[in-house]
């Protein structure tokens, strides 16, 4: 007699321990999801400022709905923050910050992986430079807002949102002041020292470069400009594996 296939799962009080953790990684998954598509379509439909400021708005609200939910759950919230978060020291609350900013740069790397995988490099650099794009501008932005910068905080306040980046918790970086200008150098590339490490040259990242650091500076302060000093595949010293500079 064969053996009776699995009965079919009809509702998730059915599910197992493992099956529930699975499906609350999937509907966190297709929140996110959602979140980026609406600011998509808001964009497409209302232009990339408007849907900047209803995405502040909403996710501002989004969090306090989630806060409240928590706290229903019997989840202590405090300063704004569940409590068992509020409650580490800095140093905890450091590392987490340092490890989201790797699960980010891993995101990337995977996303970039899949699309080469499939369609080839060139379309991999394509979709990542296009990213770069909105995502540059959207992180200035944000910054900008967490640090109660003015309209036109000027390369002193660029200098400052440098380190704030999800770059900034990863890499080695440093900036001087030369002729009125700011050079920014990446000192230490977790993505470009990786790569020696295995015996690769330097990834060609320089076409994403100039969207990225340029819409950077112009999210700061709109009267920045930005140009390259070198980024692979140009050649580069040692010390630094790119070099950018800032004026107005």
């Amino acid at each position: 007699m064969e053996k009776e296939t699995d009965e079919i799962i009809s509702r998730p009080g059915e599910m197992d321990s493992r099956q529930l953790n699975e499906f609350i990684r999937n509907m966190i998954h297709r929140i996110i999801v959602h979140h980026v598509l609406w600011f998509r379509e808001v964009q497409h439909q209302r232009g990339f400022d408007q849907a900047m400021e209803i995405m502040d708005k909403a996710w501002d609200k989004t969090w306090d709905i989630s806060l409240r939910r928590f706290a229903s759950m019997g989840l202590p919230v405090s300063n704004h923050m569940p409590k068992i978060i509020d409650d580490l020291p800095n140093e905890k609350k450091l590392a987490i910050i340092d490890g989201l900013a790797k699960n980010w740069l891993a995101q990337d790397g995977v996303f970039f992986q899949e699309v080469e995988k499939l369609y080839g490099m060139n379309d991999a650099k394509r979709c990542n430079d296009s990213t770069w794009n909105y995502f540059s501008l959207v992180e200035a932005l944000e910054i900008k807002k967490l640090l109660g910068l003015p309209e036109h905080p000027g390369l002193e306040g660029l200098e400052k949102a440098l380190n704030f980046r999800l770059y900034g918790r990863l890499n080695v970086q440093s900036c001087r002041r030369e002729e009125g200008a700011l050079i920014f150098e990446m000192n230490r590339c977790r993505v470009q020292h990786a790569r020696k490490a295995k015996g690769l040259p330097d990834y060609p990242c320089k076409s994403a470069g100039l969207v990225e650091y340029g819409r950077f500076a112009e999210g700061i302060d709109d009267r920045i400009k930005t140009t390259c000093i070198a980024c692979p595949p140009d050649q580069h010293p040692e010390e630094w594996s790119c070099a950018w500079k800032f004026f107005i």
